[in-house]
């Protein structure tokens, strides 16, 4: 993977970096993540944004655009915004949510079958996250003061789900399902909002 290839992955799963954690992530020289940077500043795929620091000149951290985050591929969004179209026109908007219905149903099972063999909260969302980075969702899982955090830093379905959100509420059913009588489960930020992740929430019951 060529260096600034890297350095986009990195902004697309952490967010806003300055060029010293840049540097330290991908074990780069300042200087060498800064030109890396520049270029694709100059290519539109990233911004930076200036803080004022408590001390010296001010924080610079850059981002990606929403160039940037276009080189991760979506599942055919226009086909599927187009077949969703298509579906409503043909069966009306029940006709829908029986197809969403009948897709959640099928990822329960698999889910489930996945699961079944994994023991406590950490490993079933390790074994979770796995299967939805392979679904193209970029899921990592962190835990912070004692609660659990399934993040999931792309969404590969965004123009469906920002066609019709039933998607994105089978989603967290599915998740709520999984973890049923072991934890609660809620979406903290999503990103057909605005968010630049979506970060689900589980708590120990």
């Amino acid at each position: 993977m060529k260096t600034q290839e890297k350095i986009i992955q990195l902004l697309k799963t952490q967010g806003p970096l300055t060029a010293k954690l840049m540097a330290q992530e991908l074990g780069f020289t300042t200087m060498a993540v800064r030109q890396h940077v520049q270029g694709l500043e100059d290519s539109g795929d990233v911004i930076f944004k200036d803080e004022k620091a408590p001390r010296g000149r001010p924080t610079r951290s850059w981002s990606l655009t929403a160039q940037g985050n276009s080189r991760f591929a979506d599942r055919h969004d226009k086909l599927s915004v187009a077949l969703i179209g298509s579906i409503i026109s043909l069966f009306g908007d029940d006709g829908m949510e029986k197809i969403i219905t009948r897709q959640a149903e099928q990822e329960k099972s698999n889910y489930q079958l996945a699961l079944a063999d994994r023991y406590g909260i950490a490993e079933k969302l390790q074994t979770l996250a796995r299967l939805r980075s392979s679904e193209g969702f970029m899921a990592v899982v962190e835990k912070h003061d004692g609660v659990f955090w399934l993040i999931e830093n792309h969404c590969p379905i965004r123009a469906a789900a920002t066609k019709n959100h039933s998607f994105c509420q089978s989603e967290l059913e599915i998740f709520q399902w999984l973890f049923t009588d072991i934890a609660n489960v809620t979406r903290d930020s999503h990103i057909i909002t605005g968010a630049r992740r979506c970060a689900y929430k589980i708590v120990a019951i």
